[in-house]
């Protein structure tokens, strides 16, 4: 499940979502197969519906009160928040500018549920992260300070993922039953 990270105000209306989604999602992508989304009006509406409808996309609604309609969705939802949490930690106000890093570890970071990391099993192979970078010389290509402020901040990141994934990982041993 690859994951695109979009600052959408709470203020932006239904065409711009959409106008959005066909340029961030579709383009780069294709027509998803499905959905999962909140329950949020906009994603609700007749003109929405019928957009998936005509797309031939099955738009999947989380319930009030139950947000485990999809239980991978629902812990991608809650890694992403905590990623974007820690982000506006780590970068305060000038958190948005560092959002395509986020994106980029997420999508980079090995996944047990689908055995990959997303970005290599969509394209079938292990991207080159600025990490590499350093290590290939490259970075006289692209200048060192780039290169080192770029790594040290996926670096960063990373541990925070890192930390998110061990909270989620201990809040679920604690609500976990043993087998009987």
């Amino acid at each position: 499940m690859s994951a695109h990270l979009l600052p959408i105000k709470e203020t932006y209306k239904l065409d711009k979502i959409t106008r959005i989604y066909l340029k961030e999602v579709v383009t780069r992508h294709g027509v998803p197969i499905s959905i999962v989304s909140d329950r949020d009006s906009r994603f609700t509406s007749h003109f929405w519906k019928s957009l998936h409808k005509a797309l031939g996309t099955r738009l999947d609604m989380s319930t009030a009160y139950h947000p485990q309609t999809d239980g991978q969705s629902e812990q991608t939802i809650q890694t992403l928040e905590d990623m974007l949490r820690a982000c506006v930690i780590d970068f305060g106000s000038n958190w948005e500018t560092h959002m395509p890093l986020v994106e980029f570890s997420y999508n980079n970071r090995y996944h047990t549920s689908i055995q990959a990391a997303p970005f290599e099993a969509l394209y079938g192979r292990k991207c080159r992260s600025p990490i590499c970078w350093a290590e290939d010389g490259e970075s006289q290509l692209t200048g060192l300070e780039l290169v080192h402020e770029t790594t040290e901040k996926i670096v960063q990141i990373r541990k925070r993922m890192a930390a998110a994934r061990d909270r989620q990982k201990s809040y679920a041993d604690k609500r976990r039953k043993p087998l009987e």
